[in-house]
């Protein structure tokens, strides 16, 4: 039972940050949502940091997992660059709940270096999958700039969703990034190895 009430736990905790829109939530908090006593949580998670923590390694590990599914059925390197954006903006990430649990997460980073650490790895590993496939098409000064413009759009149309008075919908933020790169990509030289026809390789970025 521990790997399903841990499970719980963090499903729990992602649940109730949302509700309160902050990680100002307390383990008896947590525990009531799951169905469980404070002192069963302590036992699995120690403290209320550590759940914490847990549950943003939960967050990036769906997102991971979900990434590297959606690159092994894309078949180029401009299918994949489609595939993470997609990925980026999936039903389950635009769950009211996981939207706040995010920017409660990013306000954290603030405060506590270990929260920042995890976010930065989100961020290079977003970076380095969009680098990845644009070195194929571009060459790698103008792959670096857009693969930043890029992550930074995605970042910034995900944040917009907090703003309950001007929402901006999954299909709609798809769209809007799928036009900058498509812009971008129009403007820019290929890279000799997309005339080449040289292999390209995926990345993943780091791992949690």
């Amino acid at each position: 039972m521990e790997p399903v009430r841990r499970k719980a736990l963090v499903d729990a905790a992602l649940r109730v940050i949302g509700d309160h829109g902050s990680l100002a939530v307390t383990m008896s908090d947590i525990a009531r949502q799951a169905g469980v006593s404070p002192a069963l949580a302590h036992h699995y998670f120690g403290s209320k940091e550590q759940l914490l923590i847990e549950t943003i390694r939960s967050l990036l590990r769906q997102l991971r997992s979900d990434t590297v599914a959606a690159l092994k059925a894309a078949r180029t390197p401009r299918a994949r660059l489609s595939a993470i954006i997609r990925v980026s903006f999936h039903a389950d990430q635009f769950a009211p709940e996981t939207i706040a649990a995010w920017l409660a997460f990013y306000a954290e980073a603030q405060r506590s270096e270990e929260t920042r650490r995890f976010l930065v790895i989100y961020a290079r590993r977003l970076r380095s999958n969009l680098l990845a496939d644009l070195k194929a098409l571009l060459p790698a000064d103008a792959a670096e700039r857009i693969a930043e413009g890029a992550a930074a759009m995605i970042d910034g149309l995900y944040i917009r969703q907090s703003l309950k008075s001007a929402p901006i919908g999954i299909e709609a933020s798809i769209a809007l990034t799928e036009d900058y790169l498509n812009a971008l990509l129009a403007t820019a030289s290929p890279s000799p190895r997309s005339e080449k026809g040289r292999p390209h390789r995926t990345t993943q970025g780091e791992m949690t």
